[in-house]
C-alpha cells in the first residue's frame, strides 16, 4: 500500500509515458521555473494536473540541450500517491558545487497551513539519466524562488508560511506565518530556521533575498499593493519592520539577482496600470484575479537597487506572469514565465544579454516551451 500523507515523499518518474502527463491530457499549468547546468542543459519545470490548483496537481520537468531551440518534452513528473495532496510551486536551483537542485511543495488541498518543502538533487543533470536523490523534507511552508548564496558561503532558503489565505487546517505554526528564511552551512546536510520578516499586507509571500555590496541581507516580498521589503544586518537572524519597497508591482511573482558584472537583475511588470485595492479584492471575495500581470520587463541596476534605469521589454501581453531566470557562462540571461494559465496555456522562453538591456535592444521573440493542449470540458466534442 501506498505511504500517504503530506509528510511522505512524492515520487519522481523518469520519461513517464502515462496518458495523465501528456501535453494533450493537461488542461491548464503555469508557475514555472528554470536553470541551466554547468554542462549547458536547460531544465524548466511547472505544474499542472486535475482541473485547477488542487490536490492532485503535479510537477512536470522538461530539458533542453540547445539553449531552449528544442525541447524534451516530458522528462520528469513529480507526484504524490495520495490523490488529496497537491505537488506544486516548483524551483530548479544550480548550487555552488554544480549540482541541480528541484525543490517543490506538498499539501493537503490548496492550503494546509503547514505544506512543507521537499527536495531532490542529482549530480550528474547532463547525463542522459540523471539520477536523484531520495526526496526530503527541508522545512514548514512554501518556497518558490531561488536560494541566495550568502558572503560567508552559507545558503539561504525562502520559504514562508501564508498569512494572507485561509487555511484548511491548523498545525500551531502561527508563530512562523512570515516570510521565513533558512540557512544551511553545511551544503544542504542540514537546515535550521534562521529568521523571519514580517512585512504589511504581504500575499503568499513569494520572496527573495539578495546581498547588498555593505552585506546588509534586502528581502523582497509580494504583497497585495506592491513589493515591500525588510533588511537584515546579522546575516538574516534578525529583520527590520516590514514597509512598501519603491518597487511597484501588481500582485505578483518578481525576480531579482546579482550578474556576474555587480549589477542588479529584476524582472518585474512594468506600467501596468490599473491595481485593484485590497478592499476591492475582499468586496470581491476572489485574491486570485489580478490585474496588472502585463509589459513583463528586465530592468538592470548600477547602484544596488536604488534606481533601476535600463530596461527591455520582455513581452507586452497581458495574463504573463512568474518570471525566474537562468544565467549562462557566456552572459545569456534566460527568463522563463507562463501566459494565461487555462486559455493559452503556455510556458515561455525569453533570452537576452545585459548588454542588451543596457542598450534598449529589440527584444528577442521569445519561444514556447511547452503549452498544455487538452480541450476544455465546454468545448470537447
Amino acid at each position: 500500500m501506498p505511504s500517504r500523507g503530506t509528510m511522505t515523499a512524492a515520487r519522481i518518474l523518469s520519461r513517464p509515458t502515462e496518458a495523465v502527463y501528456s501535453d494533450r491530457h493537461r488542461k491548464w499549468q503555469g508557475i514555472p521555473s528554470i536553470e541551466r547546468t554547468a554542462g549547458g542543459r536547460l531544465y524548466v519545470d511547472w505544474y499542472s494536473g486535475m482541473d485547477t490548483e488542487t490536490g492532485g496537481n503535479f510537477v512536470v520537468v522538461t530539458t533542453s540541450d540547445d539553449d531552449g531551440d528544442t525541447w524534451s518534452g516530458v522528462r520528469f513528473v513529480v507526484e504524490h500517491d495520495d490523490p488529496e495532496v497537491r505537488v506544486y510551486d516548483p524551483c530548479l536551483w544550480r548550487d555552488p558545487l554544480d549540482r541541480l537542485w528541484l525543490t517543490w511543495n506538498q499539501s493537503r488541498g490548496f492550503f494546509d497551513a503547514r505544506v512543507g518543502v521537499w527536495a531532490a538533487v542529482t549530480e550528474n543533470p547532463d547525463d542522459d539519466d540523471p539520477k536523484w536523490s531520495e526526496p526530503r523534507r527541508l522545512a514548514n511552508g512554501l518556497m518558490m524562488n531561488k536560494p541566495t548564496v550568502r558572503g560567508d558561503g552559507a545558503w539561504l532558503f525562502p520559504a514562508a508560511i501564508w498569512a494572507c489565505h485561509p487555511p484548511t487546517e491548523r498545525h500551531g505554526l502561527e508563530a512562523e506565518q512570515f516570510s521565513n528564511v533558512h540557512v544551511t552551512h553545511d551544503h544542504g546536510e542540514t537546515f535550521a530556521l534562521l529568521g523571519s520578516a514580517d512585512v504589511p499586507n504581504r500575499s503568499f509571500d513569494e520572496h527573495m533575498v539578495v546581498e547588498k555590496r555593505d552585506g546588509t541581507l534586502w528581502m523582497l516580498v509580494r504583497c497585495f499593493d506592491g513589493i515591500g521589503e525588510s533588511f537584515s544586518a546579522d546575516g538574516g537572524a534578525t529583520w527590520s519592520p516590514g514597509r512598501r519597497s519603491h518597487i511597484d508591482g501588481p500582485c505578483s511573482r518578481f525576480h531579482i539577482r546579482r550578474l556576474p558584472s555587480g549589477r542588479l537583475l529584476l524582472v518585474n511588470h512594468a506600467d501596468f496600470g490599473e491595481r485593484r485595492t485590497i478592499e476591492e479584492l475582499e468586496q470581491q471575495g476572489d485574491v486570485k484575479e489580478w490585474k496588472g500581470r502585463t509589459n513583463l520587463t528586465a530592468f538592470l541596476s548600477d547602484d544596488d537597487g536604488a534606481t533601476w534605469p535600463h530596461r527591455l521589454l520582455l513581452d507586452d501581453r497581458e495574463d504573463i506572469s512568474y518570471p525566474d531566470v537562468a544565467l549562462g557562462d557566456d552572459g545569456e540571461i534566460f527568463v522563463v514565465y507562463d501566459h494565461d494559465r487555462f486559455g493559452d496555456r503556455g510556458i515561455y522562453l525569453a533570452r537576452c544579454t545585459e548588454d542588451e538591456i543596457l542598450d534598449g535592444a529589440p527584444v528577442r521573440k521569445s519561444t514556447l516551451v511547452n503549452r498544455a493542449l487538452a480541450l476544455p470540458v465546454e468545448d470537447r466534442p
